[in-house]
């Protein structure tokens, strides 16, 4: 991967999160030059990164002139951000709901618009986003991020059809419960953490870096005849029913 990675110029949404900073890692170890922003910008192991809400399709603009002004093109995009919001239908408030809806896919929409605008004219290049193992099977009390996350992955397919012919490609991820910063509420206790390992049945949770592993292949060359796809990485939840143990 590493010389299709090579020289390459990669932008990563939410580059200081759990799985943007070990993406933002591997590419560079590949080649790639890496920047991204995150919502209160700051310093992290890429250096210096800047502040952009993604919820606001205004300051994504303004972001992505300022580096095609700079680096006067992007190669690929990563969207490595969101949020994670448990409670059942009837004890979601709807300032959650469209809270949940805007954090995820609002925000991936708003960077799928600004890109494509400006990346169409290359001829080449591609998108990544991220949804959930909640969108590909029906967990308990996740409606609203189920549903936002779903939005993302037709959101990819019909994306990945309109831009095809303009050389985009773009493809999501979809973990489940994954050991990162966001995660933590939900791992507070042994006792939450064996209860999450225990849903999978190949066992234990999500790695960050091995979901960056999967989203560096995705945004290099070797990946040149993929797009419109969902790749789920969740030890089995969505698809298997094992033996009892």
């Amino acid at each position: 991967m590493t010389n299709t990675l090579k020289g390459k110029f990669i932008v990563i949404g939410g580059i200081t999160g759990g799985i943007g900073s070990k993406l933002a890692a591997r590419l560079q170890a590949a080649g790639a030059i890496v920047t991204g922003f995150s919502r209160n910008g700051g310093t992290g192991d890429s250096g210096e990164v800047a502040a952009c809400d993604a919820t606001d399709p205004a300051q994504l603009d303004a972001y992505f002139d300022q580096i095609i002004a700079a680096h006067g093109k992007i190669d690929a995009y990563a969207h490595a951000l969101g949020s994670i919001y448990l409670k059942p239908a009837h004890l979601t408030p709807p300032e959650d709901w469209n809270a949940t809806l805007l954090q995820n896919l609002g925000s991936a929409f708003y960077a799928l618009r600004s890109c494509a605008k400006r990346m169409q004219g290359n001829s080449y290049g591609n998108l990544l986003f991220f949804s959930s193992a909640a969108a590909q099977v029906g967990i308990a009390n996740h409606e609203a991020i189920a549903a936002a996350k779903g939005g993302i992955e037709a959101m990819v397919r019909s994306a990945a059809a309109t831009y095809a012919s303009r050389g985009l490609r773009i493809n999501a991820i979809a973990p489940s419960l994954t050991d990162t910063p966001l995660a933590q509420p939900l791992l507070a206790s042994e006792q939450a953490r064996q209860m999450s390992e225990k849903m999978h049945p190949l066992g234990g949770i999500g790695d960050p870096d091995e979901i960056a592993s999967l989203a560096a292949w995705l945004l290099s060359d070797e990946a040149r005849m993929v797009t419109g796809q969902t790749f789920v990485s969740d030890g089995g939840l969505s698809a298997i029913l094992p033996k009892p143990r």
